[in-house]
């Protein structure tokens, strides 16, 4: 039972971006805040690169490596709808990413997880959509400009009609239940501004990078929200 504690503490660790406090992995482990700072002894005393003390929050060494983990039922029924739902939705062109993942997990958790991983019965549907067979030619290039921080040059046509060429910054992609929608960060207009997918008409990259800037990224453009 405390192997597996410990396991799942490694786990909430790595996904973490920020140092997190006894008292909150206590909560999501379901056990004292005394406990949590026995596992964390303990799996510093076996070599585990943990930064942090009571008090301050706990965090694993950037670089850790962490041997694949089982997933619980839950996990895998989130990883897999997840998975089903972007190979349902062509549009942001993940469909072969898609079942790559899906390989890996299965070997991941072994030939007799795996294939129960392969057989869950759940399915995500979506009904065929025009403007995600519109937006299928702009889903990668707009992911390696957002990767690459890339200047991009967008041809658009707005939903009504109106045409304009811009440089543009990608910040961000979001899929919502009927379109795709690009997040940029706009030369011309010197804000944001949203561009779906399916009304751009062409769209390359410059030789062109940009640096983050305060104020100019997707979070910034979130908070505005």
């Amino acid at each position: 039972m405390k192997s597996l504690r410990l396991f799942s503490l490694l786990d909430h660790l790595r996904a973490a971006r920020r140092p997190v406090s006894a008292e909150a992995l206590a909560q999501r482990l379901g056990v004292s805040t005394r406990t949590i700072y026995r596992d964390i002894a303990s799996l510093q005393a076996i070599g585990a690169p943990i930064r942090g003390e009571s008090g301050l929050g706990y965090q694993l060494e950037k670089g850790y490596f962490l041997p694949p983990l089982q997933f619980d039922a839950e996990e895998m029924e989130a990883i897999m709808l997840g998975l089903r739902l972007l190979s349902a939705r062509r549009g942001g062109g993940l469909h072969d990413a898609v079942e790559r993942v899906a390989g890996k997990v299965a070997a991941a958790l072994g030939s007799e997880g795996g294939e129960r991983f392969h057989d869950l019965t759940l399915l995500a549907v979506s009904r065929p959509r025009e403007a995600d067979h519109m937006a299928e030619p702009w889903g990668r290039i707009v992911r390696v400009g957002i990767r690459e921080r890339q200047i991009m040059k967008l041809a658009y046509r707005s939903l009504n009609g109106c045409e304009s060429e811009r440089a543009i910054h990608p910040l961000g992609l979001t899929l919502f239940d009927d379109v795709w929608l690009l997040t940029a960060w706009c030369e011309r207009a010197e804000d944001f501004r949203n561009f779906r997918l399916d009304r751009i008409t062409s769209l390359e990259h410059t030789n062109q990078t940009f640096r983050p800037r305060q104020g100019q990224s997707f979070k910034d453009y979130i908070a505005t929200l």
